[in-house]
Order: C-alpha cells, then sequence, then structure tokens
C-alpha cells in the first residue's frame, strides 16, 4: 500500500526512522523535503536517527544533516506531538529515556491509539536483532560491510541522476536478491509479531531492517516504517486511522524551498554550533561504551 501525499498533506501521524544523520549514505535532501511537504498531530521518531557507530569511527556532518534535526525541532515547537524513540545506532539516546529535550519526549517504547481505536506497540525493534542483541561484534562487522554498499548506492545515483533518471536504491535490490536476507527479515518480522501478541495489541511498528511494509500476521498487523538511507520511506496515519507507506523517493522533483522554510535554515546556521557540540559530546559518551 503506497500513498503520493501532495504539497503539505496533512496526517494525523508520521513514522520514520533509519535517518542515519552523520553518514554518507543519509538521504537528507530527500527526507528535508518530505518534513517540508507534510504535517502531522504526531511525528515519531523509531531510532537510528543519528548514526552514532559510524561518527565514532569518523565524523561526517553536512549542513542538510543539521537542517533536518532543526526542522523537526521546529515542527514540536509549531505543536506536533514529537516521540524520540532511540535504536541500536543511537542507543546513547536511551540514557535519557523519559525525559524531554525541549518539546520532544525520549521513550524506549510507546504504544499510540490510532483514530479507528487500534493500539500499536512502537518501538525501534533491535531487541528482536538476533546479531545485534547476542554478538555486538558481528553487528559492527555487518554494519561495514553495509556501509561500502550504501557507498556504491551513492556514486551509482549519482550517475543516473546525469542520465536524468529517477533515485533507485541499489543495496536494497541486492539485499532482497540475497536469500539469508530474506530469510533474516522473515525471522525478525516474526519475532516482532509474536511479541505484540503476547502483548495484547492490535499492531506493531516499527523499524530497524530498512525494509518499509504493512502485512497482516494473523490478528496482528506489522508495520515497517522503512529508511532513509536506501528506500526513503515513511509510515502514516490518515484521519480515519488507515496507515499507508510513503515512498519518497518515487516523487519526481524536491519542493521548493518556502520563505518559512529559509528562515528556518538561517535559524539552523545560527543553532549550529551547540547543535554539533551536543552531538559530538554524545559520540564521544557512545565511543567509550563497550
Amino acid at each position: 500500500m503506497n500513498a503520493y501525499p501532495q504539497m503539505h498533506e496533512k496526517f494525523r501521524s508520521i513514522w520514520i526512522s533509519d535517518i542515519h544523520l552523520g553518514t554518507r549514505g543519509c538521504n537528507a535532501d530527500l527526507l528535508l523535503d518530505f518534513l517540508r511537504c507534510t504535517e502531522s498531530q504526531y511525528l515519531y521518531l523509531v531510532g537510528d536517527i543519528i548514526d552514532a557507530w559510524r561518527m565514532r569511527r569518523s565524523w561526517y556532518w553536512r549542513q542538510e544533516h543539521n537542517d533536518v534535526i532543526q526542522k523537526v525541532l521546529r515542527k514540536a515547537r509549531k505543536g506536533t506531538r514529537v516521540i524520540y524513540i532511540p535504536g541500536n545506532h543511537d542507543e546513547s539516546f536511551r540514557d535519557f529515556a523519559a525525559h524531554r529535550f525541549g518539546r520532544v519526549a525520549v521513550l524506549r517504547e510507546t504504544i499510540h491509539v490510532t483514530a479507528d481505536g487500534k493500539r500499536f506497540l512502537v518501538m525501534h525493534g533491535d531487541q528482536f536483532d538476533g546479531i545485534v542483541k547476542y554478538a555486538k561484534w558481528l553487528a559492527f562487522v555487518g554494519d561495514r560491510a553495509y556501509s561500502w554498499a550504501l557507498g556504491a548506492n551513492i556514486w551509482f545515483n549519482r550517475v543516473r541522476r546525469t542520465l536524468g533518471f529517477p533515485y533507485w536504491s541499489l543495496s536494497a535490490y541486492l539485499k532482497h536478491k540475497v536469500k539469508n536476507a530474506v530469510e533474516y527479515i522473515s525471522n525478525y518480522e516474526n519475532a516482532v509479531v509474536a511479541e505484540a501478541r503476547r502483548r495484547g495489541v492490535d499492531g506493531v511498528i516499527c523499524g530497524h531492517i530498512h525494509t518499509a511494509e504493512i502485512r497482516s500476521f494473523g490478528d496482528i498487523i506489522y508495520c515497517n516504517d522503512g529508511d532513509w538511507v536506501e528506500s526513503c520511506t515513511a509510515l502514516v496515519e490518515h484521519h480515519d486511522g488507515r496507515l499507508e507507506i510513503v515512498r519518497w523517493a518515487e516523487r519526481p522533483h524536491l519542493m521548493p524551498m518556502s520563505a518559512v522554510d529559509k528562515a528556518d535554515k538561517e535559524e539552523c546556521a545560527s543553532a549550529s554550533s551547540p547543535t554539533l557540540g551536543f552531538l559530538k559530546s554524545m559520540a564521544s559518551s557512545a565511543r567509550s561504551k563497550p
């Protein structure tokens, strides 16, 4: 199920995850376009928003990455309820669970009730990834290999843009062609669904595996909002409670920056120093953890 929102379309709720700010693979420009074009009562950041794992090895932070943070903070100031649920790549922020950064609430997980009364467990989902949970060193090795795939993806899409073709994820294509990857996704989905059933909710909304999907597993609705390094997807709830996946990379053009967005950018530039200082301190904290 795919949705193609028009400019400034309003939703009841939006879920985004696996942005991986601080990496070359992050499609911050597409995410900024999405944030400019959409409004919602609730905005859930479902983990791996900042990639502290990668930032331990090298510092990479473009202005667009800072713009994304400032855009989210501005939405919170304007009345959007922003809920941040850290993942494994930004796990240092879990130390701040049950606290607020300005108007942004930090939680380990939460329950979202849709407009039609369905209860969804919202979490990043890395606790159901056996590699991350029981062999973290193996996950780091996999993260390096994944970085190579994303690097190839960046150059591949530069060539496509030069030739006039739209964005297409080479890394996502390769992932779905590998038998072990497909089996891993299936096992992950089954584990997350089992937890939702155990909790007595109607469904689960998660991220982590970079594979956007809405699917029914018997009495449980499984939703994954995807990512912003491969597929550039979000999960949205309409005002009647319907859930859909938005595939933003399939849009042919970016939305022109409005006067409000230009003001945001100026505000972002003035705030960049303290923001980056805070992020660097978090990366330093993450670097010191085992």
